[in-house]
């Protein structure tokens, strides 16, 4: 049974592997992350990072429900790796995912109410047109009568995106798995797409899992960061301590490229080199070949994650 220092979701040593023809490729060989509940949670980091495969992973989804997950992932204390009925049933009811391109998700030949209509329980018709305009008004949407007889390409980027975040409600999720929301949507868009999000999940008590590579975001509306790099989590702690004092030479890179408009900012600077792809993961450390402090000892071992206090960091130095 949960006690209330249990968390939300907790995800330990998790490594996914998939089977291609050249070999077996991990683009996450180890990742350990928890969210409690209520809490908002950011994951961040470069595209290619392994941060969608790991968020796809916790229930299953396409394409990691081909791969191989080792580890452990519990939910509300139930085992999400070996125990298929309780996969399926947070599925159904534990976690939701909200994700970047909502014309992708949405289909486009199908009315807005009849796709909010399959996410729900069977009920009475009437009751069921009342819980999809209610929905659709607790996304903000301005006249939530007209949306639910759209169809997608009849209403914006940010308004089917709210769309994608009323069907991601209407099982009344614990934790909002919210994989880059807003990456095809204008700035200002975004600003009310994330505050949205962050007054419902204080509104119902929702935890939030943020995936995203906008620290800006991040300082805006999380309260803990993971930083993540060649799938492996290689600093996290609370928001506002890893942003004044980062201590992975990654996450100096990621901020010292975030733009600002003070006069007194440095130009920007850029990270040299690429995310290694998966299967050609240098040896030790796997950003040592981008990293400006690294020496022999940073290509030795994979660097372990050293823990001191609410702060954590895998680096050698």
């Amino acid at each position: 049974m949960d006690t209330p220092n249990d968390p939300l979701l907790e995800v330990r040593h998790l490594s996914v592997t998939f089977r291609t023809p050249s070999g077996e490729v991990t683009p996450v060989p180890d990742v350990s992350l928890r969210v409690d509940a209520g809490e908002r949670v950011a994951l961040v980091g470069e595209s290619g990072c392994g941060k969608s495969v790991t968020a796809l992973s916790l229930t299953a989804l396409p394409p990691t429900d081909r791969a191989r997950r080792e580890g452990a992932i519990r939910f509300r204390g139930r085992d999400l790796l070996g125990d298929r009925a309780a996969l399926a049933e947070i599925r159904r009811h534990g976690i939701a995912y909200v994700f970047q391109d909502p014309m992708a998700s949405l289909n486009p030949v199908i009315r807005i109410r009849d796709q909010i209509a399959e996410a729900l329980p069977p009920m009475p018709k009437a009751a069921r047109r009342e819980r999809i305009l209610g929905l659709l008004d607790d996304v903000g949407l301005p006249d939530p009568a007209r949306a639910a007889d759209a169809y997608p390409c009849e209403l914006s980027g940010g308004q089917c995106q709210r769309v994608m975040l009323a069907m991601a409600l209407a099982a009344d999720p614990a934790l909002l798995v919210a994989d880059e929301p807003t990456t095809a949507l204008d700035v200002t868009t975004q600003r009310r797409i994330l505050g949205v999000m962050d007054g419902l999940a204080r509104k119902r008590g929702m935890a939030l899992l943020l995936i995203t590579h906008n620290l800006g975001i991040v300082a805006s509306y999380m309260q803990r960061l993971y930083v993540m790099y060649a799938g492996r989590i290689v600093e996290s702690g609370p928001v506002r301590d890893v942003l004044a004092a980062p201590a992975h030479p990654y996450t100096q890179g990621l901020l010292a490229a975030v733009p600002s408009l003070r006069l007194d900012k440095p130009r920007l600077r850029d990270i040299p080199g690429t995310v290694p792809p998966p299967g050609r993961f240098p040896p030790g450390c796997a950003f040592a070949p981008r990293c400006p402090h690294a020496t022999a000892a940073c290509s030795a071992a994979v660097p372990d994650l050293r823990v001191e206090g609410t702060r954590a960091r895998r680096c050698v130095r």
